[in-house]
């Protein structure tokens, strides 16, 4: 039965059937969403905690380790690391590609609730859980400014209303105010007048705890009336504490303006924003793992307006990012792209078919096949992004063949002069089978692509499962409403002078192909062996490429950082970054620049956001501007700056806290080992060619202050360990010891010593304590590690006790005063009557300097180093890649080092053993299904023999055009081994069926076969070619990640159209010969057995 008669006897059910899949397609295409690419990322949570003042050796041991214990017993999960820096731990977790995050973000919060017994109790809240990655770059920043408000109130009035209407958003994960800190009173302490008077540190911040309180007073009732109890117990400004007594001298009250400078100002003056030209606020905005950005970026913009209504007229909030505006672009020319193919296919078709009439049908099944295969990407869930439109641009070329082989067959027996029905079915049922295989041999080759579990098996399926149902779709409606058009549409009218024209010329080809087929039978021998050179040469050229793992987009900005030396001060990097933003803001080619400083792990550096021009605008490229800002830079002397092209799949790009594109790490337990040998392999790699900006992160330059005390002496003196601490955390660690509750937030009364007692170690020699009978009794206990302190030489130093809560019990029990020994105390106003006991410090410890990691990095709960460097032009990752493991090699680490690459690299190395194996099972995936249809194990074979041609020419055209062998182009050679073989199913259908029903020699009938098909042949290549032309040759947002995959399909075409006209009836007939020798050789077997029983 002919699978097309129904639907060609009846046309009106038929055309109806066709119009519902393309109203429904259409339906579903207006409703799929805009992102840059398949939104999909692993996984990803991060737990955030603070204790001001700790060390990173101490937040890494203290918090990071317990965390790192309990979170490492959760499920699924992949990776840990943490960075911890001066007073902050970020413990960034990813899980794998299956998880729930939901579901992780649940056992996440009860890992670190059963974490919270093992850490520090001067730890001062919980740690923060946030379900997203903040490693990676934000999805959008805003910029606040005023020309009558300080940027410090700015700060508040963001933290305070702007912050949480953001995180509020549907996709918005984390939101990060930067450029200054919370409002809060300093007490700036002056160490010379403590000694002068006899008060020691510790006096003070009891007296500052005692005089804050915030505590329930009750209620009385009388005469059936409530009232409600309150007291002046509260703190609100500076003004209210510089009078504060804090103790008693030859009967006389200090106050605390005595010994220390009161101001209201902020918690930390070093962090510093600058957008432009301009110290500003910036808000940086994070999205949650699988949210898609255009969506959450436009629902940000359209909350824009309530969150300007919200904060005072004087604050102008602006976006000053936007990354929707280059994907929009993108996906702009991508529509174009499609659109242009589809009409140069339908204008090859219409050449070769010579009739507009005929040229309707294999149109409308473009049409419909596009747009139905929308309505499946709905149910997907699959997005309208970089990675799907490539595959419906690819599939323009692709879902025409069906209908092209069908009518070019059907219009032979019209011109022919059968009847117009029969020569419809008949001409049907002598390709249907052709056409079946040629598409579910096509469909096949992406099963692999199903199959793979991880970040780039996700990606890859969404352009799989894309193509592979437009193909599926144009099959159907080849067999069904192509038929059924013909039978419409087609006549036998004699075409147009143009259209004889063009058959001339068609005819000229045809007969010089015949000449030179007949050349190549002759001379099979030669043939043969240009189809092994061509296998001999795929083989040789693949494994010689250059390779990459995603080809470098130009997404129109710049994220980095500008480094200076570990040890610069504040004022200094301020200075560096507001003249860097003079020069990167003069360059011709930036559009918008803003820039962070943060205090901690990269108070050294600071953060930059680059905005470039759109590309009409803009002729250079992202590394041409990134060349030329970073010669400019150079010119601030200690300034050294590393810009990156962030792109568009978060996971292979790279973190924003790192200084170049690539990371090589280095794991161990000894964290100064590891340091070692990391500065150690980037001294070697500064001389290897293919690597650039090779560089240790964190650096291990920084320098601290190790205060070793005599525990001996000490305790002769009556001074322990914790009363160390306390004073110096006290005098350096910019210490909380209370907390002001206001309307809307809380804030902070910070101590430390004042600003000019913090520039040299020196004023170590200045700070006294006091013997522990002689002081206050029930002082709270450190967590900080007892023996060598270690104080950076900034003012940081290792955490004491816990900072006094406003209960004011609290403080009475952090602070109460008992009378030991003799010693002089208060009765637990906190203000003491009598000079304190002072030991100097420097009596009973030493001081020493030594080098320092500003951030100790954790990977696996193991001490880590990472090796950061970007490539220079004209090298790919690949040489790269094997360049470091060759210097790694070299260098012979020790076996207690462990390394390995991160990020974009090491899924470099995972898909370069993923692309042999992929391409293995597609190969073995389509000789089955060949098989399986042919009933044949020889004639698979055939097929097969195309594809060397194929690769060659892909490869070939890609290294002649200087582009990197990456994921993308992989894809093309992929796809190229379901697009040839089509040239010789339909060859060897044609032979088969003449050697069968004509009785043909199998010279004869692959003859026949190839001068009978190579109008479809040549129409069907030359139509892919023109389907993809757009990809290789459009230029725009974006062009950089579609041009191999449009380079490879075209070159691979060319070379093999020109090869497999000529190698395919060869093999065809050398496997031929083998069955039939094979054949007779199973005959005579037979013959023996029958007469020798």
């Amino acid at each position: 039965m002919n699978i097309s008669a129904p639907f060609v006897e009846r046309p009106v059910a038929t055309t109806l059937l066709t119009i519902a899949i393309a109203l429904v397609g259409a339906l579903a295409v207006l409703h799929l969403p805009a992102a840059p690419m398949p939104e999909f990322d692993y996984p990803a949570i991060s737990v955030r905690a603070q204790m001001p003042g700790a060390s990173p050796e101490v937040m890494a041991t203290t918090v990071a380790a317990p965390l790192e214990r309990r979170l490492g017993m959760i499920a699924d999960v992949s990776e840990i690391r943490s960075f911890n820096s001066s007073g902050s731990t970020v413990v960034a977790l990813t899980f794998g590609v299956g998880r729930n995050i939901d579901g992780a973000a649940r056992d996440v919060q009860a890992a670190v609730a059963a974490a919270r017994a093992d850490l520090p109790i001067s730890l001062r809240s919980n740690p923060l859980i946030f379900k997203s990655n903040s490693a990676f770059w934000p999805i959008t920043y805003l910029s606040l400014s005023s020309t009558t408000m300080s940027v410090d109130r700015v700060y508040d009035v963001a933290s305070t209303v702007l912050q949480p209407l953001l995180a509020s958003i549907q996709g918005v994960g984390e939101v990060v105010v930067l450029g200054s800190s919370p409002l809060a009173v300093r007490v700036e302490i002056d160490p010379d007048a403590l000694s002068k008077y006899g008060v020691e540190l510790e006096s003070v911040r009891a007296a500052l705890a005692a005089a804050n309180a915030n505590s329930p007073k009750g209620v009385i009732e009388s005469d059936g009336r409530r009232f409600q109890i309150y007291a002046n117990d509260r703190v609100s400004n500076a003004v209210a504490l510089r009078d504060l007594i804090i103790a008693y001298h030859e009967d006389q009250a200090i106050r605390l303006s005595d010994v220390a400078e009161v101001i209201d100002s902020v918690e930390d003056f070093r962090p510093f924003a600058i957008t432009g030209r301009q110290a500003s606020i910036l808000v940086r905005v994070y999205r949650t793992s699988g949210a898609n950005v255009v969506e959450t970026v436009d629902r940000i913009k359209a909350r824009l307006e309530q969150i300007r209504a919200a904060l005072p007229p004087a604050i102008a909030v602006e976006m000053a990012s936007d990354r929707t505006a280059t994907i929009r672009a993108s996906l702009r020319d991508l529509g174009h792209s499609l659109v242009i193919g589809a009409v140069l296919v339908i204008l090859v078709v219409l050449a070769f078919l010579r009739s507009l009439r005929a040229t309707f049908p294999p149109a409308i099944a473009a049409i419909v096949s596009l747009l139905g295969t929308g309505a499946v990407m709905h149910v997907m869930r699959y997005s309208l992004d970089s990675v799907s439109l490539m595959a419906l641009i690819i599939a323009v070329g692709l879902v025409i063949d069906d209908s092209v082989i069908v009518l070019e067959n059907i219009s032979r027996h019209v011109e022919r002069g059968e009847p117009l029905l029969r020569a419809v079915l008949r001409g049907v049922d002598e390709v249907g089978f052709t056409v079946v295989a040629i598409s579910l041999s096509l469909v096949a080759i992406f099963i692999p692509f199903l199959l793979m579990g991880d970040l780039m098996g996700r990606v890859l399926a969404e352009f799989a499962v894309t193509l592979s149902t437009a193909v599926m779709i144009s099959l159907v409606v080849s067999l069904t409403t192509t038929p059924m058009l013909c039978s419409i549409v087609l006549s036998r009218k004699q075409p147009r002078r143009a259209g004889a024209a063009l058959e001339a010329i068609f005819q000229r080809v045809l007969a010089q192909y015949d000449r030179t087929l007949d050349f190549a039978l002759r001379h099979s021998q030669w043939t043969l062996a240009a189809f092994f050179a061509a296998l001999g040469l795929s083989v040789y050229l693949y494994a010689a490429v250059p390779k990459g793992l995603l080809p470098q987009q130009d997404p129109g900005r710049l994220y980095g950082v500008l480094l200076a030396d570990q040890n610069v001060s504040a004022a200094a990097m301020r200075r560096m970054l507001e003249r860097a933003a003079e020069l990167i803001s003069a360059d011709p080619s930036v559009a918008s620049f803003a820039a962070v400083i943060e205090d901690g792990a990269r108070r050294n550096s600071a953060e930059l956001y680059v905005e470039l021009k759109p590309r009409p605008g803009r002729v250079e490229s992202c590394q041409d501007v990134n060349a030329r800002l970073t010669k400019a830079i150079s010119n601030i002397a200690g300034a050294t700056l590393r810009l990156v092209a962030p792109q568009d799949i978060a996971a292979f790009s790279a973190p924003a806290n790192r200084s170049g594109q690539y990371h090589y790490d280095l794991r161990g337990d000894d964290l100064a080992e590891v340091q070692a040998w990391a500065l150690r392999l980037t001294a070697a790699l500064t001389r290897a060619p293919q690597i650039r900006d090779a560089d240790v992160d964190p650096r291990p330059h920084a320098l601290e202050t190790v205060v070793t005390v005599d525990r001996d002496k000490a305790e002769r003196l009556g001074v322990d360990m914790r009363q160390v601490d306390n004073v110096l955390y006290d005098a350096f660690g910019q210490r909380q010891v209370s907390t002001m509750y206001g309307q809307l937030n809380q804030y902070h009364i910070v101590m430390e010593a004042a600003p000019r007692f913090r520039e040299s170690p020196d004023v170590l020699n200045r700070i006294y304590v006091s013997p522990a009978r002689g002081l206050v009794g029930g002082v709270q206990f450190t967590n900080a590690p007892i023996g060598t302190i270690v104080a950076e030489t900034n003012g940081a130093a290792d955490p004491g006790g816990s900072s006094a809560a406003a209960d004011v019990a609290r403080n009475q029990r952090a602070n109460a005063i008992a009378h030991r020994a003799g010693g002089a105390v208060s009765t637990g106003a906190a203000v003491s009557t009598q000079v304190a006991s002072m030991i100097p410090l420097s009596s009973i410890a030493r001081f020493e300097q030594k080098a320092a990691p500003l951030v100790v990095t954790h990977v696996g709960g193991s001490a880590a180093v990472s090796v950061s460097f970007n490539l220079p032009p004209n090298v790919a990752l690949g040489d790269a890649v094997a360049a470091i493991e060759r210097t790694a090699a070299e260098i012979h680490m020790p076996a207690s080092i462990q390394s390995g690459f991160s990020g974009a690299a090491a899924a470099f190395q995972k898909v370069i053993v993923q692309e042999g194996i992929l391409a293995i099972v597609a190969i073995a995936v389509i000789y089955i299904i060949l098989g399986i249809l042919y009933e044949s194990f020889i004639h698979p074979m055939t097929v097969l023999s195309t594809l060397p041609s194929a690769g060659l020419g892909a490869i070939l055209t890609l290294t002649a055009l200087r582009i990197e062998f990456t994921v993308i182009a992989f894809i093309g050679v992929i796809l190229l081994t379901g697009i040839v073989k089509k040239n010789a199913i339909m060859m060897i259908d044609v032979a088969i069926r003449a050697q069968r029903q004509l009785g043909l020699s199998a010279h004869d009938a692959i003859r026949h076969a190839c001068v009978l098909r190579f109008r479809p042949i040549t129409m069907t290549t030359v139509a892919t070619i023109f389907g993809a032309a757009p990809l290789a040759l459009g230029g725009g947002d974006g062009a950089e990640f579609r041009q191999p995959l449009g380079i490879a399909v075209i070159g691979g075409l060319v070379v093999s159209q020109a090869l497999t006209l000529y190698t395919t009836p060869v093999v065809y007939l050398y496997l031929d010969r083998l069955v039939r020798r094979g054949g007779r050789s199973s005959e005579s077997r037979n013959s023996a057995m029958q007469t020798n029983p």
